[in-house]
């Protein structure tokens, strides 16, 4: 999980290393880190001249987190995510979702659920 959180950091900083010029003289304004401890808890909390804030805190079971930006159109960018036995799980309204379940679909699963298959 250290690695992901790891890998997350790096992609937030990699974006901002491609952002539009009024990025490549941010500064980091505020920095919030607790190493992790002997039982593996940690966390961290950083914001940047440029706006992009972050914070994650986290043990040997999960992590939770977040990250804010503003998009070069000037749209509010926030995310929010878990990361625990359940998988890597992003939340933000800048994420696509899925479609919903076509009726046709709902319909042939009820009927299958209420007619099961004979046993052979």
């Amino acid at each position: 999980m250290f690695k992901l959180s790891l890998c997350l950091l790096a992609a937030l900083m990699l974006a901002n290393v491609y952002a539009d010029n009024i990025n490549k003289d941010a500064v980091i304004t505020r920095e919030d880190v607790e190493p992790a401890d002997a039982e593996g808890n940690y966390q961290y909390a950083f914001e940047t001249s440029n706006g992009i804030q972050a914070q994650e805190a986290g043990n040997v079971n999960g992590i939770r987190g977040s990250s804010s930006y503003i998009s070069p159109e000037g749209v509010a960018i926030s995310l929010n995510y878990v990361a625990d036995e359940n998988g890597f799980q992003p939340q933000g309204d800048h994420l696509p979702t899925a479609p919903p379940i076509p009726e046709a679909i709902i319909r042939a699963l009820e009927y299958i659920a209420a007619h099961p298959p004979s046993p052979q």
